[in-house]
């Protein structure tokens, strides 16, 4: 863990689909009293359009802009809790980003546990289109194969979240920032 005191401005969940950014960065933001975003739901919102949508009328190297923009001007407030996009990391100026503005949580999870959640979330199936053509146990094997070694890369700590419940994902998140700076999560602990 490569942790440096004073950074901590924001916090930017990663990880791949269904692995409880959303529900987690949510859960963080009520009890942090800080404000929450989710990039994709973001994008979403501006283009009017899902991502199913803006995927098949633009592309996905369309859709990776507009995520860009939109983490360039989240980036420029504080106390947020933020929700990315699975392939955020695909871009190295949003790691860049995320790295300036605050600290980088990767939550991780097993394909199976993946795959179960997936198959529960209908926004994972009506929402985000498949990223190949066989939307299966092989395309999270795949995906997950080519963006791990990005995830750590980018990631300050790791969360994994299978058989884990909301807030003991965010309780050991809390506990590993409050090393840094335990003034701003005194009383979250």
């Amino acid at each position: 863990m490569n942790l440096e005191p004073g950074k901590l401005n924001n916090l930017f969940l990663i990880g791949y689909r269904c692995t409880g950014k959303t529900t987690v960065g949510k859960f963080l933001a009520k009890n942090l009293s800080w404000s929450f975003f989710d990039t994709d739901s973001l994008v979403v919102k501006q283009q009017l359009m899902s991502i199913n949508e803006i995927v098949e009328a633009r592309g996905w190297e369309s859709f990776r802009q507009m995520e860009h923009i939109i983490l360039k001007t989240v980036c420029t407030s504080k106390k947020q809790i933020v929700a990315t996009g699975g392939g955020i990391v695909l871009n190295d100026k949003n790691l860049v980003l995320m790295k300036q503005s605050g600290r980088i949580i990767w939550l991780k999870a097993g394909i199976e546990t993946i795959k179960t959640r997936m198959l529960e979330d209908e926004d994972s199936r009506d929402f985000r289109p498949a990223l190949t053509l066989d939307d299966s146990i092989s395309e999270i094997e795949e995906t997950l194969q080519s963006r791990e070694p990005l995830y750590k890369k980018a990631m300050d700590i790791v969360v994994e979240t299978d058989d884990k419940d909301i807030r003991s994902i965010a309780t050991i998140i809390i506990d590993n920032l409050s090393v840094l700076q335990p003034e701003l999560f005194e009383a979250h602990r």
